[in-house]
C-alpha cells in the first residue's frame, strides 16, 4: 500500500522508560498501518504497550526509536498541523463539572478552528435532555457521550478513540457503533482501542494485536482467527470416545464438556451421531467457529503459536 494511502504510519516504534539498570521498554520495534478511511482496532493484553503506542500517535510524547507519521506529518514537531485534522478521544476528559453540556461545548468549540455548533453535536449524541445539566451531575454514559462531542466537533479527517463506550449501556454502545461506522462511511480513518472484543469484530476493518511491546497479529478478522480451532460444548463431564470424527481435544471447564476441531461441521455431525446411537442428549449445545476471543485468549496465554499475519500489500513491514 501506498505511503499516501495510510492516515498512520508506524515503523520500528520504541518506547523506553528510565535509563540504565532501571530502563524498562514498553514497546520494542512496533510497525502499524492504518489505511485512510477504514477503522482499524488496537487490541493489548495487560501491559501490551498500547496505551505507550497511543501516546506517541497523539503526539503527547517522544519515541525512544522509529518513526511516526500522522496524515504525512510528523505528530510530535507538527502538532499544530496534525492536531486541526484530529480528533482524539481520551480515556478521561478532565472538563469542569461545574460547567453544563452546552457550556462545554461551546468552550470546546473555541479551541477549534472550524467547530460544528454545539446544538448540533448535542443532538448528534443525543444529549438535548441534558444540555442545560452540570457536567458532574452526568452519568457515566452521558459524560462519555460528551467527551465524543467534543471529539467529533471539528469534523477531524482521523479520529482517534481510547475505550469510547466504557460505561455505556448496551444501546448507547450499539449507537456509538453506528456513529463510527457514519464517520468511515463519509471518509474519516479510525483508530480505536477497546477491551470489548465484540465490539472490534463488529467495526474494525483490520485488528492490530498487541503483547509484550509487539504487535503479534494483524489482519481482518477472519485472517487472524483462521488456523484456530472451533469448539463445541455441552453440559456435563461426558466422556467423548477419542478419535471421534473431526474432534483434535476435550476437557472439562465450569461444568462444560468443550470439544475442539478444525472442522466443525465434520465433528458436530460425528458428535451428534455418536450421542443419537448412545440415547444421549446434549443440553445447551453450543458450536462455534474461531472467535477473537480465543484468539485473544491464547495470545495472553501464550498458547498462541500462529505466525503473524502479513500485512497489507506492499508494505514493508
Amino acid at each position: 500500500m501506498r505511503t499516501d494511502e495510510l492516515a498512520i504510519r508506524v515503523r520500528g516504534l520504541r518506547r523506553t522508560y528510565g535509563t540504565g539498570a532501571q530502563a524498562y521498554e514498553a514497546v520494542r520495534g512496533v510497525d502499524l498501518d492504518v489505511p485512510a478511511g477504514s477503522v482499524t482496532a488496537l487490541l493489548g493484553t495487560n501491559g501490551a504497550g498500547k496505551t505507550s503506542t497511543l501516546e506517541v500517535i497523539e503526539g503527547l510524547a517522544a519515541p525512544s526509536g522509529g518513526s511516526v507519521e500522522v496524515l504525512g506529518l510528523n505528530p510530535l514537531t507538527d502538532r499544530a498541523q496534525v492536531r486541526r485534522r484530529t480528533g482524539v478521544l481520551l480515556q478521561r476528559s478532565g472538563f469542569s463539572g461545574d460547567l453544563t453540556v452546552r457550556e462545554t461545548l461551546r468552550l470546546w468549540g473555541g479551541t477549534l478552528t472550524a467547530p460544528r455548533p454545539a446544538d448540533d453535536m448535542i443532538d448528534l449524541l443525543d444529549l438535548a435532555h441534558r444540555a442545560n445539566t452540570r457536567v458532574l451531575s452526568l452519568s457515566g454514559g452521558e459524560a462519555r457521550r460528551l467527551d465524543l462531542a467534543c471529539t467529533l466537533m471539528g469534523d477531524p479527517e482521523l479520529v482517534v478513540l481510547d475505550e469510547p463506550t466504557t460505561g455505556l449501556d448496551p444501546e448507547s454502545r450499539r449507537e456509538v457503533w453506528n456513529l463510527i461506522s457514519g464517520l468511515r462511511d463519509a471518509g474519516s480513518t479510525v483508530l480505536v482501542t477497546t477491551h470489548y472484543l465484540d465490539e472490534a469484530e463488529t467495526l474494525a476493518d483490520r485488528l492490530e494485536i498487541m503483547h509484550a511491546g509487539l504487535i503479534v497479529r494483524s489482519g481482518t478478522p477472519a485472517q487472524i482467527a483462521e488456523g484456530h480451532p472451533s469448539t463445541i460444548s455441552f453440559a456435563g463431564s461426558l466422556r467423548v470416545p477419542d478419535g471421534l470424527a473431526g474432534i483434535t481435544h476435550s476437557a472439562h471447564e465450569h461444568g462444560r464438556t468443550v470439544l475442539q476441531t478444525a472442522d466443525l461441521q465434520t465433528a458436530l455431525a460425528g458428535l451428534l451421531a455418536w450421542a443419537g446411537a448412545q440415547n444421549l442428549r446434549l443440553e445447551g449445545l453450543d458450536a462455534r467457529s474461531p472467535s477473537l476471543e480465543s484468539v485473544f485468549l491464547a495470545i495472553a496465554d501464550g498458547r498462541d503459536a500462529s505466525p503473524k499475519t502479513p500485512v497489507l500489500e506492499g508494505s514493508t513491514r
